[in-house]
C-alpha cells in the first residue's frame, strides 16, 4: 500500500486550514466576462456574476500555475502562488523576455489553460482558484486561502 499524497497534519492544522477555504457561492465563481489581453501582454480580467471584478497579470498567472509540478516547486521554495522565482546568482543575468500565452483555452465550464511562450501547458486555472487568488485589496483582506493542492 502507498501512502504518497498523504499528508499527516495536526487537528489544530487542519482547522486553521478549514476556516480559510470558505465555500465561495455559485455567483461568485460563475464568470460573465473573460478578457484575455494576448495582443498587447496586458494579462486576463474577469467580470465574475456576483459583480465582482478581478484582473491579473501574465507573470503572476505564470507564476501561480495550480499544476502538481509548479505546487511542489512553491512549496519548496516557500513562495505563495504568483510570488516569482528567486533570481539565480549569476555573475550575468541573461534575458528572459516576459512570459505570455501563445494558446488559452477554456477546460469545460470550470477553467481555463494556458500554453506559455516557456512551453510550459499543464496548469488548469478553474475559476473557484482564480477567484480565491484575485488582486484586489477586498479578496486580499478577505483572505480568501486556496486549498492544498496535494
Amino acid at each position: 500500500m502507498s501512502h504518497e499524497g498523504i499528508r499527516m497534519v495536526s487537528a489544530e492544522q487542519a482547522r486553521n486550514e478549514q476556516e480559510g477555504q470558505r465555500d465561495l457561492s455559485h455567483e461568485a465563481i460563475e464568470p460573465v466576462k473573460v478578457r484575455v489581453h494576448k495582443t498587447d501582454g496586458k494579462g486576463m480580467e474577469i467580470d465574475w456574476k456576483d459583480g465582482h471584478h478581478s484582473a491579473w497579470t501574465f507573470a503572476w498567472l505564470r507564476n501561480a500555475c495550480p499544476c502538481a509540478t509548479c505546487n511542489e516547486e512553491r512549496r519548496a521554495d516557500g513562495r505563495q502562488p504568483g510570488a516569482p522565482k528567486a533570481a539565480p546568482k549569476n555573475l550575468l543575468p541573461m534575458y528572459e523576455p516576459p512570459v505570455r500565452p501563445q494558446t488559452v483555452t477554456p477546460v469545460g465550464r470550470y477553467a481555463i489553460s494556458f500554453h506559455w511562450t516557456d512551453g510550459h501547458e499543464s496548469g488548469i486555472y478553474s475559476w473557484d482558484y482564480l477567484r480565491r487568488t484575485c488582486q484586489c485589496d477586498a479578496c486580499r483582506s478577505a483572505g480568501l486561502k486556496i486549498p492544498p493542492q496535494d
